[in-house]
């Protein structure tokens, strides 16, 4: 089976056909934990909305497991993601426990389309080695600040010479189209949006790493266009990342998916929940007596959804979630969640 998604990757590459995200196009979302830590109330905000756009379009939700980054990885998470969106109530249409024709759906299997990708962008001349490491480019007094998210906008020592491999492996870079497209459709909070500036957001990144690991960025669009993703959910964080996924969508001849950017849950002291931070996982609000329902009520209250009780159902979200009714500022978790064991609910 992988050998024909490998085979229709390699096809819509070289011909330049892909899945177009136009509203005739049959909706494909796709949930994408990483294994790397526990699944917090942030990511489950998140894959609640992707699960009921997916459900109120009638179409594909894919889970795929983005377990590139190996030496992150922590041992039993994915199972427990999976448990996690179980306990939930999600259910998906094709992932890694369910199958499907655009398998495998963990991205540590999915090493021959990244290097069909990079080939094709190659020859393509999109590609160079470069022997810089972050030290050199930090330390480079010319180049400009990034943005949060981005690092330091890398000013393109290596493109504008011959680099040799020696005893420092190259990576390798893309080069990053000048302005950088701005985001078309993208819905910045609460269906607001329209196109969004990238003049901030240029500069050459890195597909693959010297240590020859390949990077989100190349791998989250392969991925999305040999699976015929048509509309991305995620966080507003990942927003200065787009232009550089619609460069490579176009660079490779797919055409994007839509992309709903939503604003993110952020503690009492207005820093955004995540797993370094050790903000609490579902399977501890699980462990401390929170039921699914209270889970997801908090979430549907986060979204603008009222008068729904306490335990809402996923029946009764999906009858009441309207993305304009979304407040456009970040979600503030619960005291219980951000610090603390969280009391168990009254029996």
């Amino acid at each position: 089976m992988y050998n024909g998604v490998l085979r229709r990757f390699l096809t819509m590459v070289a011909t330049k056909q892909g899945c177009d995200a136009s509203a005739e196009t049959p909706y494909r979302g796709r949930l994408a934990p990483s294994p790397t830590g526990a699944t917090h109330l942030g990511h489950a905000r998140t894959y609640i909305v992707a699960w009921l756009r997916a459900r109120a379009a009638n179409g594909t939700l894919i889970l795929r497991i983005e377990d590139l980054d190996a030496p992150r990885v922590v041992p039993g998470a994915a199972a427990r993601i999976v448990d996690d969106l179980r306990w939930l109530g999600l259910d998906w249409d094709e992932g890694p426990d369910v199958g499907g024709a655009t398998g495998p759906y963990a991205q540590s299997r999915r090493h021959d389309l990244y290097r069909a990708a990079l080939a094709r962008l190659s020859s393509l001349g999109l590609v160079y080695p470069c022997i810089c490491s972050r030290r050199d480019v930090a330390q480079n007094a010319s180049a400009p600040h990034g943005v949060e998210g981005l690092g330091i906008r890398y000013p393109g020592t290596c493109r504008r010479r011959p680099v040799r491999e020696g005893p420092r492996a190259a990576a390798q870079r893309f080069v990053m189209p000048e302005p950088p497209p701005d985001v078309p459709d993208v819905r910045v909070a609460a269906g607001g949006g329209g196109p969004v500036s990238a003049a901030a957001w240029g500069g050459d990144f890195v597909l693959r790493r010297r240590d020859g690991a390949w990077t989100y960025q190349l791998a989250v669009v392969v991925d999305d266009a040999a699976m015929g993703v048509t509309e991305v959910v995620r966080g507003d964080d990942l927003l200065p990342s787009t232009p550089r996924q619609l460069a490579l969508f176009r660079a490779l001849g797919s055409p994007p998916p839509r992309y709903l950017h939503l604003p993110l849950v952020v503690g009492a002291d207005g820093r955004r929940l995540a797993k370094r931070d050790g903000a609490l996982g579902l399977s501890a609000l699980r462990d401390a007596g929170w039921s699914p329902g209270r889970v997801r009520g908090w979430v549907a209250r986060s979204l603008g959804i009222v008068d729904i009780g306490p335990e809402p159902t996923l029946a009764t979200l999906r009858e009441r979630f309207s993305l304009a009714a979304v407040p456009p500022e970040p979600a503030v978790a619960p005291p219980v969640v951000v610090g603390g064991a969280p009391p168990r609910e009254a029996s």
